[in-house]
């Protein structure tokens, strides 16, 4: 039987993560979610680029609020793409 834990517990390992890990982590945890999205209820004619780019500029303003807590520097929105990239086989 398996234990459960809480989000403050998640959100304490995942702040002992570096940066970049945390990032990997969201993009795998927003891949997981967007395939668990039910086909029906969704209007096809709704799905357009433009609504992809609403998502991807509120994950791109949630990682800059995360980065912003975060010491150091980074450029959250390339390692966004530098993943997205490296998944897809392009480098």
């Amino acid at each position: 039987m398996s234990k459960t834990i809480g989000l403050e517990q998640v959100e304490g390992l995942v702040f002992q993560l570096s940066p970049n890990e945390q990032l990997k982590l969201v993009a795998h945890i927003g891949e997981q979610l967007s395939g668990q999205m039910p086909a029906s209820g969704r209007n096809d004619s709704a799905n357009t680029p433009r609504d992809g780019a609403a998502v991807a500029d509120a994950l791109l303003a949630e990682l800059d609020t995360i980065a912003e807590r975060i010491e150091g520097s980074f450029d959250s929105a390339e390692d966004v793409r530098q993943i997205r990239t490296e998944r897809a086989g392009l480098r």
